[in-house]
């Protein structure tokens, strides 16, 4: 009987020892699964480009690492002097806030008491200041005060027990943020337990990993952010530059963005196919904000010539003057041949009448002509060309009544720029191309300068600056053509006259789609889908806002 009851005992040992055999096995085969995968994470938290997907993956590692029921992690913000919760997790309580979760609405943990000095009474922030591993059997035993944790107990129910704060150190040693891991579990019994001081290690390297994933994406956001910064300065600075163009790039910008997240939403047709992902946008309203940058190198008074005879200053003032100088010739005249009691000339009295008037006539036809406003038909050329061979004499010398330049300027047939004014603005195009290839931009932007440098081309090949026909211009170039045409068409007031009804601008652009310069399908798009009666309600003045035809079908703003 006793040998019985050994041999039972015996076997009951030896299903204990298989048992903490198997145990010990799987605890081993954990832990060196564990060490693997810190090995391979350094490689998944440099890959991944999302911020709050990586803070996300550090937290759900950090609990995985440690067997933890909940962690929280904190970012520290340098300018508020603070540890902002940016994860919180709780498997027990189904806690998922931060990140792709539920917004964190906590307020963020003071690094400074309210009288300045250090909070050394938060554990969190302790950390942060001191850079030290913390590591607590029980928070409610502890010095450091928790009272908040306690209520958050109270409320739910919840036990917080053991504790472990690690600091996350970038690569200048820095502390960035902080990982709170609360309640380690056994991970056969998931009783709450102390952190083993053998996991303490691989979670503070986990922590220095992932400190130094977090900044490198900081520094690219903050790369990014910078050059946004610069390119909306620059685009600032050009529209700048004119009286008349203010806002311009920046508009061009705002609706370039407004087609392309169109595109991506449309289902059929002809774009079904095509989604621009967040680079591309990116890349696209790039280029938009860039396209006339080209334009920081054309002279100011030829951007802003508002009139035929303007360079520093309109020269109708001098016209005016020499017309002045025949007028008072005219009327020196007229005074003789009255003072004259003997020879006086009634007929000789009305013609110098008519000089008069005559020059008056003169002067306010080439005023009018002067602003470019309309076309200049033949006859009215014509008859500036007889108005040039007037002469006038000054200091005894004879002069015309328009040099050369004046009546070259004063002959343009349609707005107020001559052939060389107009290429010096159309070099602009060519100038933003090659200022925007001299620019080391990186590799998701490297399409800037193209795309930039070809808003100005046309689907028939008739445009500028390399004459590129339809297959040769992508779509994103084309977009932005359809958005610059668009926004100078629809524009309050240019130069030289009033900005245009919206049916006047939307029947010209329609004009520009039969002749094969602008995109047709983006076009429509821009109508159809609203886009451009909602830019107009927003962007152009009341005067402007007209009912509108396109392709047969009516549209209001």
């Amino acid at each position: 009987m006793a040998n019985c009851e050994r041999l039972e005992q015996y076997k009951e040992e030896i299903t204990d020892l298989k048992r903490s055999v198997e145990e010990a096995r799987a605890f081993a085969v954990s832990k060196q699964d564990l060490v693997i995968e810190l090995v391979r994470i350094g490689t998944a938290l440099s890959g991944q480009k999302d911020h709050e997907l990586l803070l996300e993956m550090i937290v759900g590692l950090a609990k995985r690492f440690t067997n933890a029921d909940g962690c929280t992690l904190y970012i520290k913000d340098e300018k508020e002097k603070s540890l902002r919760f940016d994860i919180v997790q709780n498997d027990t309580l189904g806690v998922k806030m931060g990140g792709q979760s539920a917004k964190i609405t906590w307020p963020p943990v003071a690094l400074n008491l309210t009288d300045g000095s250090e909070n050394h009474r938060n554990v969190s922030a302790h950390c942060a200041l001191t850079g030290k591993i913390i590591k607590i059997s029980d928070v409610y035993s502890s010095d450091f005060d928790f009272q908040g944790t306690k209520d958050f107990d109270a409320n739910s129910g919840y036990r917080s027990k053991s504790m472990l704060v690690i600091p996350m150190r970038n690569h200048d040693s820095e502390v960035i943020g902080v990982i709170q891991l609360i309640n380690a579990q056994n991970i056969f019994t998931n009783e709450v337990m102390d952190f083993p001081d053998n996991e303490i290690e691989i979670v503070a390297s986990l922590a220095s990993q992932a400190a130094i994933a977090i900044t490198n994406i900081q520094l690219i956001s903050g790369l990014e952010e910078l050059l946004q910064a610069i390119v909306k300065m620059v685009a600032t600075a050009i529209d700048e530059k004119s009286a008349y163009t203010g806002g311009h790039v920046q508009r061009v910008a705002n609706f370039t963005e407004k087609i392309v997240e169109e595109i991506n939403q449309i289902k059929t047709g002809r774009f079904a196919e095509i989604n621009f992902d967040e680079d591309q946008a990116k890349e696209i309203k790039m280029a938009a904000w860039l396209h006339d940058v080209g334009k920081i190198i054309t002279p100011e008074h030829i951007i802003d010539k508002s009139k035929k005879l303007e360079t520093i200053f309109d020269r109708i003032e001098l016209i005016k003057l020499r017309v002045e100088l025949l007028k008072k010739d005219s009327i020196i005249k007229q005074l003789k041949l009255k003072t004259d009691a003997t020879s006086v000339d009634p007929e000789a009295l009305d013609d110098l009448s008519d000089e008069l008037r005559k020059l008056d006539e003169q002067f306010a036809f080439m005023k009018e002509i002067n602003t470019g406003g309309e076309f200049l038909r033949d006859e009215s050329l014509e008859k500036l060309v007889k108005m040039a061979d007037c002469e006038i004499e000054v200091a005894g010398e004879k002069q015309p009544l328009l040099n050369d330049d004046e009546l070259k300027n004063l002959s343009i047939r349609k707005g107020t720029l001559i052939d060389s004014e107009r290429e010096v603005i159309n070099n602009h195009a060519a100038v933003t191309l090659k200022m925007l290839e001299a620019l080391p931009f990186p590799k998701k932007m490297s399409h800037v300068p193209a795309y930039a440098g070809m808003h100005h081309e046309k689907m028939d090949g008739s445009g500028y600056p390399q004459g590129l026909k339809a297959e040769q211009v992508p779509l994103p170039a084309r977009i932005l053509a359809v958005a610059d045409v668009f926004e100078a068409l629809t524009a309050a007031d240019r130069p030289y006259k009033l900005g245009k009804l919206m049916s006047e601008a939307m029947r010209i652009m329609g004009f520009m789609v039969k002749d094969n310069h602008l995109d047709s399908d983006l076009c429509d798009l821009i109508v159809e889908s609203g886009l451009a009666a909602k830019y107009a309600s927003h962007n152009i003045s009341e005067r402007q806002q007209d009912d509108f035809d396109w392709a047969g079908k009516k549209y209001s703003v």
